[in-house]
């Protein structure tokens, strides 16, 4: 089906509206913990486990995929009344959730009873993708709070600091959050980072991927945390671009730059993307590099905007609108295309599902963008399949 931006740009705020409503309103009134799902494959002691961190996994990964689109702001249109909305709930999810008076004031960090390691650790993830939204919208997720809420969200984001990440894309979470302290005006460790990217400077093994860890796997890490995270990152603390934390951002840029286009080429003509390793719970997430990079306006010279736009509507439509995504309250259900708690692993709950709101990045580019704005254009699978005579793909 070919459709015009403008459509495709529906399609993508009905999308973000229909993950956002329940987590939101919820959160906003604190009742998240009473009202959200606890879906896991691996029984009731499990569900109880991530219910310590699972509410947490829900707001961070959703608003670090909406922040770009909110901090567009509100305008006199029916999308920037949504906009408008979703923001002021945003603040009023980040209040509750941070609020120490507050029935739904998340864990951050503390051990509570009952509550095994790995739950506890996964504070420190989802406290960064919370961070890395205020990177991504520091007018909507920080400048508008009110004082109370921001000396609540700084405490709240200070308990992870008592997590150890281990040796892998988990000190990438580490130095999200002292990222966003920059971003805050608040003192920020700059060791946690410069660690941090030393490491994944140790870590890349070319090509524009990175290993996670000392070995390289076979899933959507690099594009799930790695390359965003490093982006991110480094605009916030080191806008020079010289690399004083261990990785020059144009080499960054590079690295992510091939990333996308080797995204952009998995593909098919028919909207789907290999399902290979973890995590493919994050559905849509997967491709979040991609629409980052088009976000930042650097794609590619061989990848033009609109055909980003119409490869990314097809996949999202492909993952998003099968039977079983959502439950009949709204819900996002394990899988990866419909219902599949079978590819959940131990570490996925209802919460941890919303990372796939981070395949929505390029809606921070205004409607008038060419991203948007171009007409529908095919993307290389689909030209290398119609028969077009494309130049060949090249390793960085």
């Amino acid at each position: 089906m070919t459709c015009t931006g403008t459509d495709d740009r529906e399609y993508w705020v009905s999308i973000a509206t229909k993950l956002a409503e329940p987590v939101l309103t919820a959160l906003a009134e604190r009742r998240l913990r009473t009202t959200m799902p606890v879906e896991s494959k691996h029984g009731d002691a499990d569900r109880a486990d991530r219910a310590h961190c699972t509410h947490l996994e829900a707001l961070g990964r959703l608003v670090v995929g909406i922040a770009p689109w909110l901090e567009l702001g509100g305008e006199d249109s029916p999308e920037g009344a949504a906009r408008e909305r979703y923001a002021k709930l945003a603040r009023e999810a980040i209040d509750a959730a941070t609020d120490p008076s507050s029935p739904d004031r998340l864990n951050f960090g503390v051990r509570a009873p009952g509550m095994s390691d790995g739950a506890r650790n996964q504070a420190v993830v989802d406290a960064a993708f919370l961070a890395q939204a205020i990177v991504r919208a520091p007018v909507e997720l920080w400048e508008k709070l009110p004082d109370r809420v921001k000396a609540n969200l700084i405490a709240a984001l200070a308990e992870s600091r008592a997590i150890t990440p281990g040796p892998n894309n988990w000190l990438l979470f580490s130095a999200s959050i002292e990222a966003a302290f920059a971003v805050m005006g608040q003192p920020w460790d700059g060791m946690r980072v410069a660690y941090a990217l030393r490491q994944h400077e140790a870590y890349y093994v070319g090509d524009g991927a990175y290993s996670d860890g000392p070995q390289f796997h076979w899933d959507y890490y690099n594009s799930f945390v790695i390359h965003p995270m490093i982006l991110d990152i480094l605009r916030a603390v080191d806008p020079t671009g010289l690399g004083a934390y261990g990785i020059q951002y144009g080499t960054a840029l590079d690295r992510a730059r091939r990333f996308a286009a080797v995204l952009e080429r998995f593909i098919s003509p028919e909207g789907t993307i290999p399902p290979i390793g973890r995590s493919l719970t994050y559905r849509m997430g997967a491709l979040q590099l991609l629409g980052q990079v088009s976000l930042l306006h650097e794609l590619p010279g061989a990848v033009s905007p609109a055909s980003v736009r119409c490869a990314l509507t097809a996949v999202m439509r492909r993952l998003m609108d099968a039977p079983g995504t959502f439950d009949d309250r709204g819900w996002l259900r394990i899988g990866f295309h419909g219902a599949q708690p079978a590819l959940g692993e131990p570490y996925i709950s209802t919460g941890s599902l919303y990372l796939c709101a981070a395949g929505l990045l390029p809606l921070g580019l205004p409607a008038n963008d060419p991203f948007w704005a171009d007409a529908a254009t095919p993307w290389t699978a689909q030209r290398i399949y119609a028969g077009d005579d494309l130049p060949a793909d090249h390793a960085l």
